[in-house]
Parts: structure tokens; sequence; C-alpha cells
């Protein structure tokens, strides 16, 4: 017999939640800031695959889920999730996956002279809102290693990856045929 799994618990209405490993904190620690950000960053960018996009884009965006998932669970775990979740560690060869994937995209595209203003297509723009939030992640990821232990190579990942969102967002603009809008200033 297999025991129900419900979505409610009940166990956060007073403002606390679990933590991987069994320890509870309010929900507005730094940690949750952190880890709660990468979720809506994962949510961003699986809004980006919703659109009409390259399936090798797809692919990778998927990839990059994939490791998001493993960033929230490891800044998710306090010292007894550390057991299970240590395996999930962001590597080296994770980093190289989105540099590689970034000088791609580069070569395919016009020589970036100018600061340009967000904006393209859906998809482009959506990246745009990707990218930001990517950068609000590592900020709060940053602010939460002060206080605890974090991996440096996830706040490397989280900084390529901002860097690949927006490059990302400039090939979809290019795929649209949308021209990018120079940054005027006024």
């Amino acid at each position: 017999m297999t025991k129900e799994f419900k979505i409610y618990t009940k166990t956060g209405d007073k403002g606390m939640t679990g933590l991987v490993g069994g320890s509870r904190v309010k929900k507005y620690d730094l940690r949750l800031e952190a880890y709660g950000t990468v979720d809506e960053l994962n949510a961003v960018i699986g809004v980006v695959r919703s659109f009409r996009i390259p399936e090798n884009v797809c692919e990778i965006l998927v990839e990059i889920q994939n490791k998001l998932f493993n960033i929230g669970s490891l800044l998710a775990s306090d010292e007894k999730g550390k057991a299970f979740t240590g395996k999930l560690s962001i590597t080296a060869k994770h980093i190289g996956f989105l540099e590689n994937a970034i000088d791609e995209l580069e070569h395919e595209l016009p020589e970036l002279k100018h600061f340009i203003l967000p904006g393209g297509d859906v998809a482009a723009a959506q990246c745009h809102v990707a990218r930001t939030v990517c950068r609000r992640a590592e900020r709060r990821i940053l602010e939460f290693s002060e206080r605890e232990e974090v991996q440096p190579e996830i706040i490397i990942f989280m900084n390529r990856l901002s860097d690949f969102l927006f490059v990302l967002a400039r090939k979809l603009a290019v795929i649209s045929g949308i021209e990018e809008r120079p940054w005027k200033q006024s």
C-alpha cells in the first residue's frame, strides 16, 4: 500500500518551511530568497521553451533547467541534507557547457558595438527577462554565500548563464528578423 501524496501539507501555514535535511526556517530566510529566485528563473526559462525556438536551443535550455534544479536543491540543503544532495554539484564541465554554447551562438551574430535595448520578438524579450532574473538570483546566492558555504562553481555558473541568456536573446531576435535597437543616450 502506498501513501497518498498531497500537494498541500499545511506545514508552512505559520510562515516556516522545511529544508532538505529536515530543519525549518522562516519563509523569508535569505536561503529561500536564493533558491526561490533560482526556481523563478527556471520557470522563466520554461516560458522561453514554450515559444517556437530551434530544437537544439530547446535542448540546451532543458539541460540548464536540470542544472538549476540541482542548484536549488543544493541551496535548500541543511547539513543533514547535504548527504542527499552532495552528488548534484555543479562542475567546471557544466560551466564549460555554457561557455561553448555562448561561443557557438556568438559566432553567428553580428559584432556587438553598443548597448542594446531589451526586446525583439516575444521569445527574445523573454530571454532578456530571464537574464535579469538570473542576475538577481546570482546576487541572492552571493549574499547567502556570506553566511553559509556555497560551492564557488554555482556562482560562476549563474554568471555564465546570464551571459548565455543575453546572447540567446540576440540570436532569437536575429532568427526572427528583428533588428537590435541601440541604446541612445538622451
